[in-house]
C-alpha cells in the first residue's frame, strides 16, 4: 500500500480498469451508509455524497498527475546517469564550457527540454512504472513530510483492522444470537436487543460477541507474524460474494416497497448525523492509496480522467440506490450498522440459505482481508523506523512489530462494536488525510519538482483539470474544515452525556 517501486504487471484494457476501480472503492463502508443516510437524512445525504464524491475524484486525478511526474523523474535520473556514464567514456572530447558547468540541476537545466524527451519514450510523462505512495512522498516530500504520510497511512490501517475484528464478531454473534434465542423473525426485533440480553443460557450477547472475537484474533491473528499475499482466485470469489449481497439487498428492498411493506420514513435533514455521515462517506469512496497499483497497468490512458470521472459517477448512483432503497425499507431505528443484518429475519425472505448468507457475508468477505492489512500494516511500521544500511533484531521483527500491529485494533474492538462510528472516525481522521491532505500536497510538490527538473513550459499530459493552485487551497481548507467540525461535534456529543 505504501511501498517503493513495484512491477506493472499484466497490462489489461481502460474497461477492465474500471471495473477494478469500482469494485475496489466499493467495499465494507458501502454496508456502513444506510444507516448513516437514514441518521443524516436523505436530502443532506444526497447533497453531501454528491460533493464528496467529487471531492474524491479531484484528489484522485491529483494522485495520477503526481504519478506521471514520478515516472518522468525517474526517467530523468536515468538519461542523466546514462549521460554521465557516456562522458566518462568520451572524457578525451571535454570542452572548457563543459568543465564550467556544475553537476546536478544546474547542467540537466542548460539543456533543452526537448532533447530530453526525443532521447527518452514518447512521453516522458508516460505512466509505464508503478510507483506508490510511500515512494512518491519519499521523491516530493522532506523527511518531516515522508513521516507524517507513513503515521496517516498507519492510522488509517488501524481503523481498517479495528472495524474489520469487530464486524466479523457482530454478524457472528447476531446470527447465532437470533437462531438460538427468542427471536419471533419481525424486521423490528433486530434492534430490540442489547449488549445484556440473554444468547445461549446465562451468555449474554456482550459475551458472545466478546467469544467470538476471541477465536476470531485467535484464528487470523497469527497471519500477521508471517508473510500472506492476496491470490488472485481469493479475489474473485470475494469479489463475487460481495456483489451477489448487494444485488439481493436492492432487490429484496425493492421487492418489499413495490408491495407497499417499506416503513421507512426518513427525515429531510438531522445534522446530528452529518459528521458520522461525512465520515463513512469519505472512507467509502477511499481508493487514492492503491490507484498506482491500479492505474498503471491500464495499456491506454489517453482518456483516463474521464474513465475514473465515469467510474465515479457509476458508484454514486450504486451508493444512492443501495441507501435509499434502505431508508426507505427499513425504519431508521431498525437499521443496523451493518446492512446485510437486516435481511437475517423472516419477514424480509423466507429463504434460509439467503438469510444465513446476508448474515454471515462480512464474516467471509472481511476474514479473507484483515492478514492482508495486517501485514500491510506491519510493513509500514517497518518502513517508518527503518535508517538505511540497518536491520532490526529478530525479536523486534518477528514479535514486536506484529504485536503493535495486532494488538491496538483488537483493543477497540473489545470496547466497542459500534460499527457506524469506527467507520465514521477512521473516514473523517485517518481518511481525511489520505483522501484530501495527501493527494494535495502531492500534486503541490510534484509541480514544483517539474518545473524545476525540466522548466516551466513543460506539459504533464496527465495534469489534472484542477490545475489552478486554487484547488489544491480549496481541498486543503476543506479538509481543516472537516476535522474541526467533526472534532467540535465528538466534543459537544460528550460533553452532554
Amino acid at each position: 500500500m505504501a511501498g517503493g517501486i513495484t512491477d506493472t504487471g499484466e497490462l489489461y484494457s481502460p474497461y477492465v480498469g474500471l471495473v477494478y476501480m469500482f469494485n475496489l472503492i466499493v467495499g465494507t463502508g458501502a454496508l456502513t451508509m444506510p444507516k448513516a443516510f437514514a441518521t443524516a437524512g436523505w436530502l443532506v445525504s444526497l447533497i453531501l455524497i454528491m460533493f464528496l464524491g467529487f471531492m474524491s475524484y479531484m484528489t484522485t486525478t491529483f494522485v495520477m498527475e503526481a504519478m506521471a511526474a514520478a515516472n518522468a523523474q525517474l526517467r530523468w535520473k536515468r538519461m542523466e546517469k546514462h549521460k554521465e556514464d557516456d562522458d566518462e567514456d568520451s572524457s578525451s572530447g571535454v570542452s572548457d564550457s563543459d568543465v564550467l558547468l556544475p553537476d546536478g540541476y544546474a547542467r540537466s537545466e542548460t539543456r533543452p527540454i526537448l532533447s530530453v524527451q526525443r532521447r527518452g519514450s514518447p512521453n516522458i510523462f508516460e505512466i509505464t512504472e508503478r510507483v506508490e505512495m510511500g515512494q512518491m512522498a519519499s521523491m516530493f516530500f522532506n523527511k518531516v513530510g515522508v513521516n507524517l504520510f507513513y503515521f496517516c497511512i498507519i492510522i488509517y490501517l488501524y481503523g481498517d483492522l479495528a472495524i474489520y475484528a469487530a464486524a466479523v464478531p457482530v454478524s457472528l454473534m447476531q446470527v447465532t444470537c437470533s437462531v438460538t434465542g427468542n427471536h419471533s423473525g419481525g424486521v423490528e426485533d433486530v434492534t430490540k436487543y442489547n449488549d445484556t440480553d440473554k444468547c445461549w443460557g446465562p451468555i449474554r450477547r456482550i459475551d458472545a460477541y466478546r467469544l467470538y472475537l476471541a477465536a476470531f484474533t485467535l484464528l487470523l491473528g497469527p497471519f500477521t507474524f508471517f508473510n500472506v499475499q492476496k491470490t488472485k482466485y481469493l479475489q474473485i470469489m470475494t469479489s463475487l460474494m460481495r456483489w451477489i449481497a448487494f444485488v439481493v439487498m436492492i432487490i429484496l428492498a425493492l421487492i418489499r416497497i413495490g408491495k407497499g411493506e417499506g416503513e421507512g420514513h426518513p427525515p429531510l435533514a438531522q445534522l446530528s448525523g452529518i459528521p458520522n455521515l461525512f465520515g463513512v462517506c469519505v472512507y467509502s469512496f477511499m481508493c487514492q492509496h492503491s490507484l498506482p497499483s491500479l492505474i498503471t497497468p491500464i495499456s491506454k490512458k489517453q482518456h483516463v480522467n474521464k474513465l475514473v470521472l465515469l467510474d465515479y459517477i457509476l458508484i454514486l448512483g450504486f451508493y444512492s440506490l443501495l441507501s435509499f432503497t434502505a431508508i426507505y425499507c427499513f425504519r431508521n431505528e431498525t437499521l443496523m450498522d451493518m446492512y446485510t443484518l437486516n435481511f437475517t429475519n423472516r419477514n424480509i425472505t423466507n429463504i434460509a440459505f439467503i438469510r444465513y448468507f446476508m448474515g454471515l457475508f462480512p464474516v467471509f468477505t472481511i476474514s479473507t482481508n484483515f492478514p492482508i492489512i495486517a501485514v500491510t500494516l506491519r510493513n509500514n511500521w517497518k518502513t517508518l523506523f527503518h535508517r538505511e544500511g540497518g536491520t532490526y533484531p529478530w525479536v523486534v521483527d518477528r514479535i514486536v512489530f506484529p504485536a503493535i500491529t495486532l494488538i491496538p485494533p483488537v483493543l477497540v474492538a473489545v470496547c466497542t462494536h459500534d460499527l457506524e462510528s469506527l467507520v465514521g472516525i477512521t473516514g473523517a481522521y485517518a481518511g481525511n488525510g489520505i483522501q484530501y491532505i495527501i493527494p494535495a500536497f502531492l500534486a503541490y510538490c510534484s509541480r514544483k519538482d517539474t518545473q524545476l527538473i525540466f522548466g516551466s513550459g513543460t506539459v504533464n499530459n496527465h495534469l489534472s483539470p484542477f490545475r489552478h493552485i486554487f484547488w489544491i487551497w480549496f481541498v486543503l481548507l476543506w479538509s481543516l474544515f472537516c476535522f474541526v467540525f467533526v472534532t467540535a461535534n465528538i466534543i459537544l456529543s460528550e460533553t452532554k452525556l
